[in-house]
């Protein structure tokens, strides 16, 4: 036996099931591992970005984590982007970073690097072994610390020498750390604002926006004559026919501030203050009206259910839930809006799919008109780093083996992380990726309008433009054993995303997007 041995029989005995590897040299031992157990998933990813942003979709569908095994500090550099989006999503992610051999540090080898240093920018829990023999408690202490609350990033690095060394002793599973008790007078506060007549919101994140709690929620919104609304990008929302309805926040400060202005109180349910994505010349950052009472139920790592439940014993709660009725749309006209683009797959979506939106400029308007699909699972770019959706959609498919995943996914972030649509090949995942074509960084079009950086010219729109050269994404996909094709009317997209929801595996469909950059506002 070997640290690298017993490292993994406690991740084993912890509930590890699945590893994302970029590994390297001083990764081999835990390769070799990994190779003589049939208890963990191994998935090869082409790139780091892939790794961090899979296991990211993996932990918000599994409720578990996945480990994800890197090499050194440019392999966690690699990564950081997806991790930034895991940590604002509150996921529980195991990194297991290879080092250096300790003695080998001194000689300045071209990968010696601050391997903690690069750690720490986004995880919560970092731990370096301090042996062989240590490796296999430093296992199971990451996966508790990763499993506390509502899920953290927890980091583990190895020196190379401590998984070949010998070590003997494995570990038991560590209990993580619960959910916090909201106290009785945080409850008993947004009992008295619910009940003082002025006009309100609840704005929900986190967990709170599982089919449970937002079940309760919609009785307590309902009986209390309030709003219920979510995150611009929610970690992970459950919704569609049947299920409780709920309004997003926009992401352009303008139209969010407009859609809130009205309200006079906000209560948070596992959610933040709304705020600006960014700061734009002349626009608060704060979204709320300045004299919008703003108060919290619950935090992201409080225990939301249990606190909602005893704020229903308080108020007046409506006897049935609120429930989305099924809407199927017309199939009108031959021009791939974005509104027919949504129409399509609201109309096409199967029952109990996940749908990961990294649409960008067009997400808003998915996320209308799929208010009456079959219900599903949405989950968006929490952090805002683009180069999510791939891997992220790729990870929910590896959680959710039986379950269609339609990754809604613009041009320009898909190349930040199109080595996914390798991994989706080599697993076979069933991911269908709607991939939006308008060749231009759409949104960056948009934002350099609105921040009145100037009149822009010819060598300024280039630095924004995708269509010199034009991106092939039918031979890009075909090229990675990804069955592709190419839409230019709606009937086309119809029959395209017909067959893909009734066909398995991963397919990507090009839609050839005519687009009108103004963002609708619904609440």
């Amino acid at each position: 036996m070997n640290g690298a041995h017993t490292l993994l029989d406690t991740l084993v005995e912890a509930g590890i099931e699945v590893c994302f590897a970029n590994p390297g040299t001083s990764e081999m031992h835990l390769v070799t591992a990994i190779g003589k157990t049939d208890a963990v998933r191994p998935i090869l990813c082409l790139f780091e970005g892939v790794v961090t942003g899979a296991a990211d979709g993996y932990a918000r569908m599994a409720d578990n984590p996945a480990i994800t095994l890197l090499h050194l500090a440019p392999g966690y550099a690699n990564g950081m982007a997806n991790l930034h989006n895991a940590s604002k999503a509150h996921s529980a992610v195991v990194n297991i970073v290879g080092d250096h051999a300790v003695w080998h540090h001194k000689y300045n080898a071209p990968l010696t690097s601050d391997v903690p240093g690069h750690v720490r920018l986004q995880s919560a829990w970092v731990r370096t072994s301090a042996s062989a023999e240590d490796l296999a408690l430093a296992g199971a202490e990451a996966v508790q610390a990763a499993r506390g609350g509502a899920g953290h990033i927890a980091t583990l690095i190895v020196p190379a020498n401590h998984a070949w060394e010998p070590a003997q002793k494995s570990y038991d599973r560590l209990a993580p750390e619960g959910l916090a008790t909201v106290a009785d007078s945080a409850i008993e506060a947004v009992a008295a604002a619910l009940a003082n007549g002025r006009r309100t919101a609840i704005v929900v994140g986190g967990r709170a926006m599982r089919e449970a709690p937002l079940e309760m929620l919609g009785r307590i919104a309902a009986g209390c004559n309030a709003t219920l609304l979510c995150e611009t990008f929610p970690v992970r929302v459950q919704r569609g026919a049947g299920r409780t309805p709920l309004a997003r926040i926009p992401y352009f400060a303008e139209q969010a501030i407009e859609f809130l202005k009205d309200f006079e109180q906000i209560i948070l349910v596992g959610a933040q203050e709304p705020v600006a994505f960014f700061a734009y010349p002349g626009v608060p950052s704060l979204l709320a009206p300045p004299d919008c009472a703003m108060m919290t139920l619950a935090g992201v790592h409080d225990d939301i259910p249990a606190a909602l439940a005893k704020l229903a014993t308080r108020v007046t709660t409506a006897a049935e839930c609120p429930r989305q009725p099924r809407i199927v749309p017309s199939l009108t006209g031959t021009e791939l809006s974005p509104g027919a683009i949504a129409d399509v797959i609201s109309a096409g979506l199967p029952e109990n799919a996940i749908i990961s939106d990294e649409g960008i400029t067009c997400a808003q308007e998915l996320f209308l008109r799929t208010e009456g699909a079959p219900a599903h699972d949405w989950i968006s770019v929490t952090g805002g780093s683009i180069g999510q959706g791939l891997p992220v959609s790729f990870g929910a498919s590896i959680a959710c083996p039986d379950r269609k995943v339609v990754a809604f996914q613009a041009d320009g972030s898909a190349m930040y992380t199109v080595q996914s649509l390798w991994s989706m090949a080599r697993e076979r995942s069933d991911v269908t990726v709607v991939l939006l074509n308008n060749s231009s960084y759409a949104i960056l079009n948009v934002e350099l309008t609105r921040l009145k950086a100037g009149d822009p010219n010819p060598k300024t729109l280039s630095m924004l433009d995708l269509g010199n050269p034009v991106i092939d994404w039918v031979s890009i996909a075909q090229g990675m054993q990804v069955d592709a094709c190419k839409v230019e009317t709606v009937a086309e997209f119809e029959n395209a995303f017909a067959k893909a929801m009734q066909t398995r595996g991963p397919h990507l469909i090009e839609v050839m997007v005519v687009q009108n950059l103004g963002v609708p506002v619904k609440r």
